[in-house]
């Protein structure tokens, strides 16, 4: 039986749940198609999906069609969650969009369709709602060849062996189009290869609520899957980690070589680069909240483990190579409020531990404030954090306003040294702290000599280095894109412990970043966005000038019809409620799109550091300073006075820049 994993995503409000239902009432896998307004869906399990009517979490479930193996993953739709959908792509072989034909194609619609061509997923297109009020097959065909792809054909006609539209579909594939010109048509295997490669995207139609247009789908799909083939070696691919019902860890996998064993070790790197190895507890196959356990599952499978305490979404299991990075990113930092007299520290473990579920959290404990800062995506999600909370831990929260997550880097070398000598203790570290291209994130490495260090305590400094943020020293940002490399180190055979090389790795980097400062090459980086702004003709001309005044970068406008859209990039920091001043200003026919672009250089870096007013020096857990022991007691070193002080001293060839041949001594 031929088996694929088919993810479900969709804007919100298109359909997709009661699709979802559709599809698993029509293939007999429950008996009725539950509803989201009455809270009865079988997909969305959790109590908040179901008071909401949105789904949050993804949440899987099997069916059997025309000899065909389906297991279905439904994605959050909302914005806010987006961040899961996109980690969702990890698991699947093959997509299913839904679109509403009374909206059409919106810009979160847009957004996944770009998340789906980055990951590189075949794609069936489901038009829901056409009993509603909508423009007609034809044109809504129109919009999505014109907005998605010039591949989205009728599959109707496509399955059917109309000619023209096997003509269209030939035309995205040499071979396809040699042998249409030949014999007029298009084998089935063909047409299978074309949309496993992407070349084509068949659109069905129909109305879900209906029951309409759903089992044409089905039949669709399962005649267009094309057989896979599996590695022998045990592979996998961690897509998502949640609770159970009785609050055991789960976390779930797609089976991408081999197969998964109950009571079975498996092994990864965590996220410090270290190895790790666990026991499978139990395989669970689940159907929407229920589920079975087996002993084994197969590759191309999903299932969900217990037992795996290391592991994060997109952690790679055996065989599996590394993922790509996530593209959407939360950009806000919100501080936390719990209620007077909560423990904090306990409220800061359980924001860790769902951050272990959801690593784009990003908890962050501000030690001199006394504040946790978590990073989301929207004020959707921060209710279901702290609903997350109330439930599961008993904290009730509220939180701050939200603020850009700033960043910040260096863009040349700069030299530092850590040292951390009170009495009885004794380290010192000697680092270099280099520019990366954006995006890369952080890197550490050594090329400190055994001789001088040993390759424990070496071992020790970069793990003390990767274990925590590295703040700048302008706001106070986290520090990204930079690599930071130990060039020497000295410890004491008698005084030395694993929390002195802490000390002195830590005033090591800020001292290399103040010294920085000092020569002007600190930069301040901020998130820009990558956006689509569509407006009636007439609007073009406010909408260039809000985006002028927003420092946008962006195309000349692109005309279609009685619309407009221009494309570009604009600083996170801008953009604020302007997609509802979009849809003020045009009556409803404008929308905006935005996706993550990146970091970039800080666009009124000037107004950012001075409305910040920090002072690096006055930041006591993070300072730049040094520790050096003199008449039997230690005193402070101030950063700047460091180096003259320093007991390690470096060969210049350990500055050269950075090499491929180095790639092994460096770990992300």
């Amino acid at each position: 039986m031929r088996q694929a994993v088919v993810g479900l995503l969709a804007h919100v409000d298109a359909g997709k749940t009661t699709f979802a239902e559709a599809m698993l009432a029509a293939a007999g896998a429950i008996r009725s198609p539950g509803r989201v307004d009455s809270g009865s869906s079988h997909l969305d399990t959790d109590a908040m999906e179901r008071d909401r009517g949105i789904t949050i979490f993804s949440s899987s479930a099997s069916l059997d069609w025309a000899g065909t193996h389906l297991m279905l993953v439904d994605a959050p739709g909302h914005v806010d969650f987006s961040a899961e959908a996109e980690r969702t792509l990890a698991a699947l072989d093959y997509a299913i969009l839904v679109v509403g034909a009374n909206d059409g194609v919106q810009g979160h619609t847009e957004t996944l369709w770009d998340l789906l061509e980055r990951h590189a997923i075949p794609t069936f297109v489901f038009v829901n709602k056409c009993d509603l009020e909508n423009p007609g097959r034809e044109e809504l065909l129109a919009e999505l060849s014109s907005r998605l792809s010039p591949g989205c054909v009728d599959a109707a006609a496509l399955i059917a062996g109309d000619p023209a539209a096997a003509e269209e579909a030939a035309a995205s594939d040499e071979a396809a189009l040699d042998e249409y010109l030949e014999s007029g048509a298009l084998a089935t295997d063909t047409l299978r290869r074309i949309v496993a490669a992407r070349g084509v995207f068949p659109c069905f139609f129909g109305a879900a609520l209906r029951d309409d247009g759903v089992r044409e789908l089905l039949d669709g799909v399962s005649a267009l899957l094309a057989e896979r083939s599996w590695p022998a070696e045990f592979a996998a691919r961690v897509y998502r980690v949640s609770r159970g019902a009785r609050g055991e860890r789960l976390a779930w996998v797609k089976v991408t070589g081999g197969s998964l064993q109950a009571k079975g070790q498996v092994a990864g790197v965590d996220r410090r680069g270290e190895p790790w190895a666990e026991k499978i507890n139990e395989v669970r196959l689940y159907q929407g909240a229920s589920f079975e356990t087996v002993a084994e599952v197969p590759a191309g499978q999903i299932c969900a483990v217990t037992g795996l305490s290391h592991v994060v979404p997109g952690s790679a299991l055996g065989a599996e190579p590394e993922g790509v990075r996530p593209l959407l990113a939360p950009v806000l930092s919100y501080q936390v409020i719990p209620e007077p007299g909560a423990d904090v520290s306990a409220l800061v473990r359980a924001l860790r531990e769902l951050a272990s579920e959801d690593p784009m959290l990003g908890v962050t404990w501000h030690e001199q404030l006394q504040e946790a800062h978590v990073q989301l995506m929207g004020e959707v999600q921060q209710d279901v954090i702290a609903e997350l909370l109330r439930e599961r831990y008993g904290f009730s929260v509220t939180f701050g306003p939200g603020g850009i997550l700033y960043r910040e880097t260096v863009t040349a070398p700069a030299e530092g040294v850590g040292h951390f000598e009170p009495l009885c203790h004794y380290a010192e570290a000697r680092l270099l702290v280099e520019p990366l291209p954006r995006g890369t994130g952080v890197e550490f490495g050594t090329r400190c000599s055994t001789d001088e260090l040993d390759l424990n305590w070496q071992r020790l400094i970069l793990t003390n280095a990767m274990e925590r943020d590295h703040l700048g020293v302008l706001i106070g940002a986290p520090l990204a894109d930079v690599r930071i490399t130990l060039l020497a180190g000295r410890a004491h055979p008698k005084h030395t412990e694993g929390g002195d090389f802490r000390q002195a790795t830590c005033r090591a980097v800020r001292q290399a970043l103040m010294d920085a400062r000092e020569r002007g090459e600190c930069e301040l980086l901020e998130p820009w966005y990558r956006f689509r702004l569509t407006v009636p003709a007439e609007r073009v001309g406010r909408a260039l000038t809000d985006l002028t005044r927003m420092a946008a970068v962006f195309e000349a406008p692109a005309a279609s019809g009685d619309t407009a859209r221009i494309t570009g990039e604009v600083p996170a920091s801008e953009v604020g409620e302007y997609a509802l001043e979009v849809a003020r200003y045009t009556g409803g026919r404008g929308r905006i799109s935005l996706e993550l672009a990146g970091y970039r250089p800080c666009h009124n870096a000037d107004e950012a550091i001075a409305a910040a007013a920090y002072d690096p020096e006055a930041d006591l857990p993070n300072t730049p300073d040094s520790v050096f022991c003199s008449h039997g007691a230690g005193h402070t070193v101030k950063w700047y006075d460091v180096p003259a002080h320093a007991h390690t001293t470096v060969d210049p060839a350990r500055l050269r820049p950075y090499r491929p041949a180095d790639a092994a001594f460096f770990s992300k």
